[in-house]
């Protein structure tokens, strides 16, 4: 059975889609469900994609998909259950934020931790993780935008066609799709108008693997 304010946010998205073919944004998700933050909407999309209530929509922006709907509405009482996974869904973790990576032109990487950003507890519960703001529009079509926020898992090695933090030459840091081609690797980007840089694979060092995007809608 569902929480209340799962209950709220998946009639609400539903009905939004249905009344403009478009999932709402996360302030207007906040808004409708009377939560203080948008980690816990995030917390709250994530509970309903794992039950099956929702998915999201891959290489699009602000992309949900109601599969269902329950067929009763939750008990007003809520249990020990619930109440601990309310806390979750407000419960926040602090990670590192490096500063800005570019998602056109390779800039230089931001080694230093200068300061911290608060995210959803569940988007990093596993492993170690830093964020870097996105700068440029060459993964636009990946539904990465210039001014998001880039969480990334720590890796050190990733596989084809994952979304990746790489450090070029020990200097310059971008954002992009990896594809390794024998002695070489490609970083492609997701915009038609940017060309695909190719390396030596000795000039290229994996430091990250894209987790997720947080957006801020203005």
């Amino acid at each position: 059975m569902l929480t209340e304010k799962q209950y709220k946010l998946l009639t609400y998205i539903n009905k939004v889609i249905k009344e403009t073919g478009c999932s709402p944004s996360f302030d207007e998700m906040k808004d409708a469900v009377g939560l203080k933050s948008k980690s816990g909407i995030h917390a709250l999309i994530s509970s309903l994609e794992e039950r099956g209530f929702i998915r999201k929509l891959p290489h699009k922006a602000r992309a949900l998909e109601v599969l269902k709907l329950p067929k009763t509405k939750p008990q007003s009482v809520i249990s020990e259950e619930n109440k601990r996974e309310l806390a979750l869904q407000n419960a926040s973790a602090q990670i590192p934020l490096y500063g800005k990576i570019a998602a056109g032109t390779p800039i230089e990487a931001i080694a230093n931790e200068t300061e911290t950003i608060s995210v959803p507890f569940d988007m990093v519960s596993k492993g170690s993780y830093y964020a870097l703001n996105i700068e440029g529009d060459s993964m636009i079509e990946a539904g990465i935008l210039s001014g998001d926020t880039a969480i990334i898992k720590r890796a050190d090695a990733a596989q084809n066609g994952q979304i990746v933090v790489a450090l070029v030459d020990n200097e310059q840091a971008t954002l992009k799709i990896l594809q390794k081609r024998g002695d070489e690797v490609w970083l492609i980007p997701c915009n038609k108008d940017y060309h695909t840089q190719k390396f030596c694979a000795d000039r290229v060092k994996i430091q990250g693997i894209l987790s997720s995007i947080i957006r801020n809608y203005h």
